[in-house]
């Protein structure tokens, strides 16, 4: 018997830094859904990422576009020799691979 658990390996701000870097105009809407958060939280993971120098974001017309600066450092000391280039170079495959 499997017990269904609620914690996760991943936080929201990875994930929504993955979303990001594999789809680098996607609106906030979609990337709510995505990751399984509310709009505002999205909004405010994206503001935080923004303010920590791990993504940039472009106003395009009515739309952002989002770079994600891949020679960041994870923040965590375990992991802090790690960049999000790494992390996303790790993960990314793997999603690709369900699509």
């Amino acid at each position: 018997m499997v017990v269904e658990s609620r914690w996760l390996f991943l936080t929201n701000h990875a994930h929504v830094l993955l979303c990001v870097a594999a789809e680098p105009d996607v609106r906030v809407r979609d990337l709510a859904v995505r990751v399984g958060i509310t709009e505002r939280a999205a909004q405010r993971i994206l503001s935080e990422l923004v303010e920590a120098g791990y993504i940039e974001k472009a106003r395009h017309g009515r739309r952002n576009t989002y770079t994600v600066h891949p020679h960041r450092p994870l923040r965590h000391p375990l992991h802090a020799q790690y960049t999000v280039g790494d992390l996303i170079g790790m993960l990314q495959p793997l999603a690709r691979a369900d699509a």
